[in-house]
């Protein structure tokens, strides 16, 4: 039986950048301690201003502007396109990375996870969505005040604004009726 867990924003430890420059809430991870040994990742982080970013050799990161003006990112000396609010990004932890705030300070949302561990799916939802997922390890981020997750067969769960909801150990087709602003993240162990 799969299990499921309904992590609240205001329990989400804080933790300093790697680089120093900022701070982290964790909302949830595989394993380890720190920021070593997790296969995968999930954060919050405020960018106050613009700067470098840490480098996670050996890994992969997707971000996404929740709050503010949003941010253009220099990847290895290549400007992304602007990112605005709720526009996935995806590049190496490895690279060489800095952003330009396009405005004031941003909070951002952060998948980090190591690809030969795992395989990833990120999307952003919005409205009234049904969808299936057969992936190992499903999670639900809520990013508008009020989101409802229906899961077949189970109570409907309520998530506040940067709540998270995890579902561990799937072995089915898991069919979700998700109402409100939100991201769903799946991911399977290799």
């Amino acid at each position: 039986m799969n299990q499921l867990q309904l992590l609240r924003a205001q329990n989400y430890p804080r933790m300093p950048w790697k680089n120093g420059g900022g701070f982290t809430e964790e909302i949830t991870r595989d394993s380890g301690e720190g920021l070593d040994g997790f296969g995968w990742r999930l954060s919050i982080a405020d960018i106050e201003e613009s700067g470098g970013f840490s480098t996670f050799a050996g890994y992969q990161r997707i971000i996404t502007v929740l709050q503010g003006d949003g941010m253009r990112l220099l990847v290895d000396g290549q400007a992304s396109r602007p990112l605005l609010a709720f526009d996935a990004f995806a590049f190496s932890g490895e690279s060489q990375v800095s952003c330009k705030l396009l405005g004031g300070a941003i909070r951002d949302f952060n998948l980090i996870y190591a690809p030969q561990r795992y395989r990833a799916r990120l999307q952003w939802l919005n409205g009234s969505s049904r969808v299936y997922s057969s992936a190992s390890t499903v999670l639900l981020f809520a990013a508008s005040s009020l989101v409802e997750c229906t899961i077949a067969g189970r109570e409907t769960q309520r998530l506040g604004l940067f709540d998270c909801l995890r579902l561990e150990g799937n072995d089915e087709l898991l069919g979700l009726v998700v109402q409100g602003r939100c991201c769903l993240i799946e991911l399977d162990g290799r």
